[in-house]
């Protein structure tokens, strides 16, 4: 089976959010399977659907460091994307392709990202609803959206992890137990780059996500770029939803 594959480089939390969703709303009427790779320039802090900004993003730091913040269209918590790739496979909910139970899509899907990440010695494993750690830790998170039997989930790989970075952008519920918040993050969560004790490039990530991808999936990857509807769609969705405070803070 052919599937587009898009590597659409480094951009803004508003840009990366709004080709997601434009791409998800175009595979409604025109299906098709499409996965994507991309990274974040600025860094950015992306909220879940159901969070209220306010309560999770300090903003003032966000401006003091020139950090994107952005609600996603998925469910979820609160994510730092800096020094990591991010995924997002875009496709119609067939039940064999991919599954209809929830879980189940999951599993399936993060399963390209546990191949690709084999290509570097990573041994890892899915952890319901939505991780993916390796000796013991966290390094990569995954949520989902699904519109009208069309599924998006996106999902970020942990190349390096600044946690004291992200708790300065973060709102912790506890100022007094930061400290403390920090070292069991630390002990929770890590980049693969530390994991294995040498420099993975985003490049080099890519391409074994691309690797991982066709073989759990069973695609054959074609790249191809955004079609003329979609572009129009993502500049609308950038500018009129993406880049507004009724979006970003309505909760």
């Amino acid at each position: 089976m052919n599937a587009r594959l898009l590597t659409t480089g480094f951009a803004t939390a508003y840009e990366n959010m709004a080709i997601d969703e434009a791409i998800l709303i175009h595979a409604q009427e025109n299906p098709q399977v499409t996965l994507r790779l991309y990274g974040w320039n600025p860094s950015a802090i992306s909220i879940g659907y159901f969070q209220s900004l306010k309560e999770e993003v300090d903003l003032a730091k966000c401006k003091k460091y020139q950090t994107d913040y952005i609600r996603r269209i998925t469910g979820g918590g609160a994510v730092f994307h800096d020094d990591e790739v991010t995924y997002s496979i875009i496709a119609p909910i067939d039940g064999i392709l991919i599954p209809k139970n929830i879980l189940m899509s999951y599993k399936k899907i993060c399963q390209g990202v546990i191949e690709g990440l084999k290509t570097f010695g990573v041994v890892s494993q899915f952890i319901p609803l939505n991780d993916i750690i390796s000796s013991g830790k966290k390094i990569s998170g995954n949520a989902q959206t699904r519109k009208n039997n069309v599924l998006l989930q996106h999902g970020t790989i942990l190349l390096k992890v600044d946690v004291e970075k992200m708790f300065s952008l973060l709102k912790v519920p506890n100022e007094k137990l930061k400290n403390k918040i920090i070292k069991d993050v630390k002990q929770r969560v890590i980049g693969i780059q530390d994991l294995l004790g040498k420099k993975i490039s985003f490049e080099a990530c890519q391409k074994a996500l691309i690797y991982g991808f066709q073989k759990s999936l069973k695609f054959n990857y074609v790249k191809m770029p955004l079609s003329s509807s979609e572009i129009l769609l993502v500049k609308k969705l950038e500018e009129q939803k993406y880049r507004s405070d009724k979006w970003n803070h309505q909760r």
